[in-house]
């Protein structure tokens, strides 16, 4: 098989390319970590508010008739039970298979920060009082592939709603908020700055042009 090799001109302009992209992307990755914290310190967790850790006095739900029953809730939870049960995304959101103290099980959206463990120092046996939720009215069976995922261990007791325990504390993680902006930045700079630099070296006669505009040939009559 022939084999076809890029020409040397196109690999030195596309490694000047990288180097430029390099400076750029640092530059992105310093915006982009500003923007981070300033989003972090925006959505930070408040108690009393969706999201945020719930006080002692806040109802402990022990079913789905108690969920349904009011404006806003907490669970206590045994251990991590709550993140061993099975879990999917849904609509670009991390759900789990919470289980209810009746037995029943339903999908919930957690907010890590705000769950406090009660009574222990030991993370996997000791119980977890959930953050402050509420109920969201949603037809989880809209996504199969949800579905397959969070019910791969039994499934869930309601489909018609899911419990809410993030609210407006939900961020990006830090990898996808600082990472991607770096690298969608470097690819637009490569893109950008290797034709350039080509037809730089074009114009000064150090590569060859690959492009060249025809004249248009004079008639006979001219």
């Amino acid at each position: 098989m022939r084999r076809r090799l890029l020409p040397f001109d196109i690999w030195l302009c596309l490694a000047l390319a990288f180097l430029v992209s390099m400076g750029t992307g640092k530059v992105a990755g310093i915006l982009a970590e500003k923007n981070y914290a300033a989003q972090v310190e925006a959505h930070k967790p408040v108690d009393g508010e969706i999201g945020g850790a719930a006080g002692e006095e806040v109802f402990q739900a022990q079913s789905v008739q108690d969920l349904l029953s009011h404006d806003t809730f907490t669970v206590i939870s045994p251990g991590i039970e709550y993140r061993n049960r099975g879990a999917g995304y849904y609509g670009g959101k991390y759900f789990q298979a919470l289980t209810l103290p009746s037995g029943e099980l339903v999908a919930a959206w957690i907010n890590e920060e705000s769950v406090q463990m009660l009574g222990g120092d030991d993370y996997y046996t000791t119980d977890k009082r959930l953050p402050l939720g509420r109920v969201v009215y949603e037809d989880l069976t809209s996504s199969e592939t949800f579905l397959d995922q969070i019910q791969h261990s039994e499934p869930l007791s309601r489909t018609d709603f899911y419990v809410d325990m993030v609210g407006d504390t939900a961020v990006l993680n830090e990898e996808q908020a600082t990472e991607t902006p770096v690298l969608m930045v470097q690819l637009a700079t490569i893109v950008v700055v290797m034709p350039l630099l080509h037809m730089l070296g074009s114009k000064l006669g150090i590569f060859p042009a690959y492009f060249v505009r025809k004249k248009n040939k004079k008639s006979d009559w001219d």
